[in-house]
């Protein structure tokens, strides 16, 4: 595996809009596939925007009708903006390409950088990123005075959080010690090169998650590092803390190939090596959600 470089793009004043970064991801992108260069992780801040990965739903975007930039990642749709890290590692990774394990390195690396700041974090099954965990559900307050037996938002399919008030938002789960999202992750690889990565909230205005329904998940939040800590942070505080993370998990990788096991010699003849790697790349990548 080559040396895993840095390049800060802009933060604060210097942010950097959604669409010159994603094209300097295209740029990077080809220059790594080509060898050009060595896996980059291009780091930055985005102006507010709205992201949309391929399974997002109509229902799940802003109901104002505030602009979403569709892309080309896996996931659904999400938010970034001023207070939270973004991180885009544009790697090789040898094929058959296992993107689970990649989405696993980055979950990781954010993990160590939580747990630096005294913030617990893990993982949590079915949905990928790192997680703040709640109460056990008896433990939690009940919602507008009704036991959680009831509540609409795994009862109802047709629930809308964003149209029933402050005690369903996605930004007061932790008030109501729900599980939380403190990083999301959503990928692409593309001639066996990532693009896309992570998003680490250190001390963003959440109430913009309450727009949409992050990540498509209707029954959790999100949560910074600032309001776990309950303190402010910044990114230039975070920022040292994420590469020296991404560093140590990315260098220790063994990075081989993923064994993929064929059916009985009896069976029909299996596809090529390659189409199959392509087609579980693709499978796999979708796990990993805004």
């Amino acid at each position: 595996m080559s040396e895993l470089r840095f390049v800060r793009l802009g933060f604060g004043d210097d942010a950097v809009d959604y669409q010159v970064a994603w094209d300097k991801q295209r740029e990077v992108h080809a220059a790594r596939f080509a060898d050009e260069v060595e896996d980059t992780c291009l780091l930055l801040e985005h102006p507010p925007v709205y992201t949309a990965g391929r399974r997002t739903a109509e229902n799940e975007r802003p109901l104002d009708g505030t602009p979403v930039v569709d892309v080309d990642r896996g996931g659904k749709i999400t938010w970034h903006g001023p207070g939270q890290l973004v991180g885009y590692p544009i790697m090789k990774l040898p094929r058959p390409v296992d993107v689970v394990a990649h989405v696993r390195r980055l979950e990781e690396a954010l993990i160590r950088t939580a747990a630096d700041f005294g913030v617990a974090t893990t993982r949590v099954e079915g949905r990928s990123g790192v997680w703040v965990l709640g109460d056990p559900v008896e433990q939690r307050p009940q919602i507008g005075g009704l036991s959680l037996d009831f509540d609409p938002r795994l009862q109802d399919e047709e629930f809308d959080p964003r149209l029933n008030g402050p005690e369903y938002a996605p930004s007061n789960a932790g008030q109501r010690r729900e599980d939380r999202k403190l990083a999301a992750i959503g990928i692409r690889v593309a001639k066996g090169v990532t693009m896309h990565g992570f998003a680490l909230n250190v001390n963003p205005d959440n109430a913009w998650f309450d727009r949409i329904i992050p990540c498509g998940i209707r029954d959790a939040g999100v949560t910074s590092l600032a309001n776990e800590l309950g303190r402010d942070l910044t990114i230039e505080e975070v920022l040292p803390v994420v590469e020296k993370h991404l560093r140590d998990v990315m260098a220790d990788a063994v990075l081989k190939p993923r064994e993929i096991v064929r059916e009985a010699e009896t069976a029909a003849p299996a596809a090529p090596a390659t189409a199959v790697s392509e087609r579980e790349t693709e499978r796999a990548a979708e796990p990993a959600t805004a």
